[in-house]
């Protein structure tokens, strides 16, 4: 975020210790500061004095700037993620963002396949729709499970084996002949391929400093935010020509480069630093380590099965994750609503057929490249103005503030596009409208993300699981209702309503920005036996 990690020292350099300005930091598995450096009633201290440091003799690794603290500090093995090379972290980076971003996609393509599907079957598209209801649940729902097989099994095996099944039910969903069995192998698809979007905040909380995670997270976050608009782009210029299937062919072939990838090139990221260099479990083999087998080995150093499972509940419960995620269900279940229904309204409205419904995509494409753009220095201002001002301390509400700048681009998107659909505006209004609420949430996306990854660091796949959740459930609540809704109230209506619930949504956010620092401290850390 602020700056890149420097090279570090040679390999003789001491680890490091920590400091604190405030009392003594416990040293026992379970607790936050000694990995983190976050305490609730504290925050972060990014900044540090390094005259005073070097007074005290404490060596504190620094990024380049020589002053931003780096956040947790890492230790003297190569095997540390947070030691490996700029382009090793990158790549895989760039892997989980790219696996993160099939779920959605798959998801959507059904969105404008439904009109052919419709006929060969002879169902109503609403009917056909519910394929894509039950996979967009099961986004959500598998994340939760990823999460938690990952704390007992480690990262990598986990995405593995999900990634397999992903491609075999891929597969299945694009050799399907009737609707029931096509609409299996969706749920089916939908749960293992949401691996690396419901748990894709612990690579890079195991990869990268704190100073990094936004621009991280920023990236990761805008591959999946794009993905829905993406697979209606690409299957509307297929399906215009060739049969449905074929769309999901080419999603096949995506889900199996995912998985090629991830075999070649996708590391073992968890590694747990209260254990000392000398004491660290072998590594085992790649194979070992991509199977499972080294992992399941050593997992008597980890969670239990049951410590596992109890994570995610004990995340959820904490207040602010909880308010959060209400807020982030609140405005992005529109998102999932409108992209899986659009096709619907752009025909009747605007007269047009596969291609134009393909062309209209490009708006929304454009608006999340923009987002992540705009993101990529919003977030780096917001933090950077707050530690400058406060003496390089920063607390995680400072996120929530690039929310004040996204709200009125969601609001005005809402607004215009139910004004625009139901006045039969041209359809570059619609267009535009459509993009100023998808950059809105994508800057949401972010800020939601990162305020929970800062809250409870330890808790990275847990966090993301839940913020994930929130996405998908409330896209799965609005694709029921969402046609018919509009049908009888008029988009102008309906969508009125949607920035309203958004508009009404943001006094959640004010709450966290006002009263969320004395909430953490309430609720108390996780403890959990592994960060």
């Amino acid at each position: 975020m602020l700056t890149e990690e420097k090279k570090y020292a040679d390999a003789n350099e001491p680890a490091a210790t920590h400091l604190d300005h405030t009392d003594e930091r416990m040293s026992s598995p379970g607790t936050r500061g000694d990995i983190h450096e976050y305490e609730e009633n504290e925050g972060y201290d990014v900044g540090v004095d390094v005259e005073d440091d070097a007074v005290g003799g404490r060596a504190v690794k620094l990024a380049k700037d020589g002053h931003t603290r780096l956040i947790p500090q890492p230790s003297s093995d190569a095997h540390d993620p947070l030691n490996w090379s700029w382009r090793k972290k990158h790549i895989i980076l760039f892997i989980v963002a790219f696996s993160a971003l099939l779920p959605d996609y798959g998801s959507a393509t059904g969105a404008v396949t439904l009109l052919p599907q419709s006929k060969e079957w002879n169902m109503t598209e609403d009917e056909v729709n519910h394929s894509q209801v039950g996979n967009v649940f099961m986004l959500g729902a598998g994340g939760i499970f990823t999460v938690i097989l990952s704390a007992y099994f480690g990262r990598l095996p986990v995405m593995f084996y999900f990634l397999v099944v992903a491609l075999a039910t891929a597969i299945w969903c694009a050799a399907a002949t009737t609707f029931d069995s096509f609409m299996a192998a969706r749920i089916l698809n939908g749960f293992f391929s949401t691996v690396s979007q419901g748990g894709g905040l612990m690579f890079i909380q195991d990869m990268f400093f704190f100073h990094e995670r936004a621009r991280k997270i920023n990236l990761w976050a805008s591959f999946f935010v794009i993905s829905p608009y993406l697979g209606p782009l690409l299957a509307a210029f297929m399906a215009a020509a060739k049969p449905w299937p074929v769309p999901f062919w080419v999603y096949v072939a995506e889900t199996g480069l995912a998985l090629i990838l991830t075999v070649l090139f996708v590391e073992e990221t968890f590694y747990d630093r209260r254990i000392p260099e000398v004491e660290q479990s072998p590594r085992g083999t790649r194979a070992s380590r991509l199977l499972g087998i080294a992992q399941y080995k050593t997992r008597h150093l980890r969670n239990s099965f049951a410590e596992a499972c109890m994570r995610s509940v004990k995340v959820v419960v904490k207040p602010t994750v909880a308010i959060s995620c209400i807020y982030y269900l609140l405005t992005f279940a529109w998102v999932v609503g409108i992209n899986t229904t659009l096709s619907i309204f752009l025909g009747p409205v605007y007269g047009f057929g596969l291609k134009q419904i393909g062309f209209f995509y490009f708006t929304p494409v454009t608006a999340v490249i923009l987002g992540e753009l705009a993101g990529h220095f919003l977030h780096d201002f917001l933090a950077k103005q707050y530690i400058r001002t406060h003496k390089g301390h920063f607390e995680p509400e400072v996120r929530l503030r690039a929310i004040v700048v996204a709200l009125p681009f969601m609001l005005a998107g809402l607004v215009l596009l139910g004004q625009s659909l139901q006045n039969q505006w041209h359809y570059m209004v619609a267009s535009i409208s459509w993009g100023l609420y998808v950059f809105g949430v994508m800057i949401t996306t972010v800020a939601v993300s990162s305020y929970n990854l800062d809250s409870y660091p330890e808790a990275s796949g847990e966090v993301s699981a839940w913020v994930n959740m929130a996405r998908t459930l409330g896209g799965f609540i609005i694709s029921y209702f969402q046609v018919r809704w509009a049908n009888a109230r008029g988009t102008k209506e309906s969508f009125g309503v949607q920035a309203a619930i958004c508009g009404g949504a943001f006094l959640l956010i004010l709450l966290l920005m006002w009263k969320g620092r004395s909430l953490r401290i309430w609720a108390g850390p996780l403890n959990f036996v592994t960060a």
